[in-house]
């Protein structure tokens, strides 16, 4: 009770929230463990409204692929001179997503910000499964993707061909798929504590058999947690070059070419930079929905949103100081074909796609200077959603302007996307989204141990004020 009191002191309150709202220890593990515990038919309407339509865009995906397969990439709207179109912008902003759940789960918890505790779980799931929908674009685009087997080191005795590993796209494939297992080995980390939890308050022998598996025989003994904090630390250190390194690899697809627009030192920390600035976006987008659906209120608090707000701004700051950069290193490098391009980008037959781009990635999010904005749930959903479009129109703009007029007019084009092209990307967003509520039903998305070591630390600090306050 004397914990209630120092919370609701306003004051208090005010000048310093809580970033989790909790009565006990008992009462975080309530109210984590029973929306994967609860009966499936007491689910909210509005989550199963919701699966509904992002499963029957899977659907469409399906449909999608499987006419693709059958027919041929033609299907899509590549053509010379823009060999390169929505699939590798699609494949680009997908896995510019999923670095935010690395960026929250490993660099946050090696400088030891608290607040990353109710959102880190949720980004490292929206890691893999970005991941997934970006190796759909790249497999499908070589034409036959059941030959996929090609892309690994296999010896050339067994397909009468060798990799050319001088190549930036077979270093997508080593970069790639390291990110996505370590990625996925640290998120099977942490929840190795909170899948013990849900084993032992099963009440059925399938739950029981399911978690008891998964969990790995975890007992919470001093030597498993020792043996567990090791390990999440180790796989923290191991993940955080890979935020740096993964987009810079997927940038050299561009940078070590010579095509104008393209062929430029800024792009890997460009890339970096608008990665997290994009991923921490789509991660404020599904925890405003999963907030919402599953009455995460208590755990994922306007100071949990607020905060990450703050990176938004600060990495759209350096999204727009790299966009002002191109243009000057245009201008003075004196390159006749490099200023060209970016004439043409800016003002140009896209120019409609780069205004676009800057006013979603620049313009829009200086709103955040404001409190009131960033705590603000209706202008923070827009903001993330208009940052998620910038951000695909940035990938779109840098591929596309920078091919489309080449170096003869007479091999200038102008691409237009086919309806395939839209429902492939339509139906991996479906994907995603199906996904990620899967995830968030099935699994606990907010580390149980996590934040209860936040709570505790919170009532100290609360504690500790009020007697200073009276």
């Amino acid at each position: 009770m004397a914990d209630i009191a120092i919370r609701q002191d306003p004051q208090l309150m005010a000048t310093n929230p809580p970033l989790v709202h909790a009565d006990g220890y008992h009462d975080l593990t309530e109210q984590i463990s029973t929306i994967v515990e609860g009966d499936v038919f007491k689910t909210p309407l509005k989550y199963w409204i919701t699966l509904s339509i992002t499963g029957s865009i899977v659907l469409l995906l399906g449909a999608m692929l499987t006419y693709l397969v059958s027919t041929g990439i033609g299907v899509w709207g590549n053509n010379r001179p823009i060999g390169w179109a929505w699939d590798i912008t699609n494949f680009v902003f997908w896995i510019g997503i999923g670095h935010a759940g690395t960026l929250i789960s490993a660099i946050l918890f090696l400088f030891r910000q608290r607040w990353r505790t109710s959102i880190n779980r949720s980004a490292e799931a929206m890691t893999l499964f970005a991941v997934m929908c970006a190796g759909i674009f790249p497999l499908f685009h070589t034409g036959r993707p059941w030959r996929a087997y090609w892309l690994m080191p296999v010896p050339n005795t067994d397909l009468n061909m060798w990799q050319n590993f001088r190549s930036p796209l077979i270093w997508d494939v080593f970069a790639v798929s390291t990110y996505l297992t370590v990625s996925a080995l640290f998120w099977f980390t942490g929840l190795v504590p909170d899948l013990a939890t849900i084993r032992d308050r099963a009440t059925t022998k399938v739950r029981q058999w399911v978690f008891g598996f998964l969990s790995l025989g975890w007992r919470g003994s001093a030597r498993h947690w020792s043996n567990y904090e090791v390990a999440y630390l180790i796989l923290a250190g191991i993940s955080t070059p890979l935020v740096l390194s993964v987009h810079s690899i997927v940038s050299f697809d561009f940078a070590t070419s010579v095509i104008p627009g393209w062929h430029t030192t800024i792009f890997p920390p460009y890339f970096v930079a608008g990665a997290i600035f994009s991923g921490f976006a789509c991660v404020m987008t599904l925890l405003i929905i999963a907030r919402w659906a599953l009455n995460l209120h208590n755990l994922i608090t306007i100071k949990h949103l607020e905060n990450m707000n703050k990176i938004i701004l600060v990495t759209g700051s350096f999204v727009g100081y790299a966009y002002c950069t191109e243009f000057f290193i245009a201008w003075y490098s004196g390159g006749v074909y490099e200023r060209f391009t970016f004439v043409n980008r800016a003002f140009g037959p896209y120019a409609w796609a780069a205004w676009t781009m800057y006013s979603c990635n620049v313009f829009i999010p200086q709103l955040y200077w404001f409190k009131k904005m960033r705590t603000s749930i209706p202008v923070m959903f827009m903001i993330s959603i208009t940052t998620n479009i910038g951000m695909w129109f940035e990938r779109f703009v840098i591929i596309v302007t920078s091919l489309h007029r080449d170096f003869l007019p007479s091999s200038w084009g102008y691409f237009k996307p086919t309806w395939v092209d839209i429902c492939t990307f339509t139906g991996t967003v479906g994907l995603f989204l199906t996904l990620f509520l899967l995830f968030a039903r099935f699994l606990p998305m907010i580390a149980m141990s996590e934040v209860k070591g936040v709570w505790a630390k919170e009532k100290q600090l609360f504690a500790k004020e009020t007697v200073g306050h009276h």
